[in-house]
């Protein structure tokens, strides 16, 4: 059974950073994307970022680029989300998704077959 293990959610002041991860363990697999969405309390969950495994092209939601950054380390299979100026609009529980084939667009939740537990992220102004 394949899990998705995340880290590094927390409280951080407005402007400051952090890093979330997504380790990936259980068996083998070739994943096809990995992405991160958030579910602010009352929202839909929302996609924030996605990349192909095998690709250097990422992928943002408006309101992040230019402050996040997804990137992955293939040795430790594990996906990184780098959030730096952060605002108290980002404050949600944030989750790793993954696919190991296509089933949709990536911006949607249901093209992804495996979630992380998620980690919330707050943001104080």
């Amino acid at each position: 059974q394949v899990q998705l293990v995340e880290s590094g959610g927390g409280l951080v002041q407005a402007g400051g950073s952090l890093r979330l991860s997504c380790a990936a363990s259980g068996r083998t697999f070739r994943w096809l994307v990995m992405g991160w969405f958030r579910q602010a309390p009352g929202e839909e969950r929302e996609f924030v970022a996605a990349m192909r495994w095998n690709e250097d092209n990422t992928y943002y939601t408006d309101s992040v680029k230019g402050r996040f950054t997804i990137f992955r380390d293939n040795a430790k299979n594990t996906m990184y989300l780098q959030m730096n100026s952060l605002k108290p609009e980002d404050t949600a529980v944030y989750y790793c998704a993954a696919t190991d084939r296509f089933r949709g667009p990536m911006v949607v939740s249901t093209s992804y077959n495996f979630w992380g537990q998620g980690s919330q992220v707050t943001v104080s102004s």
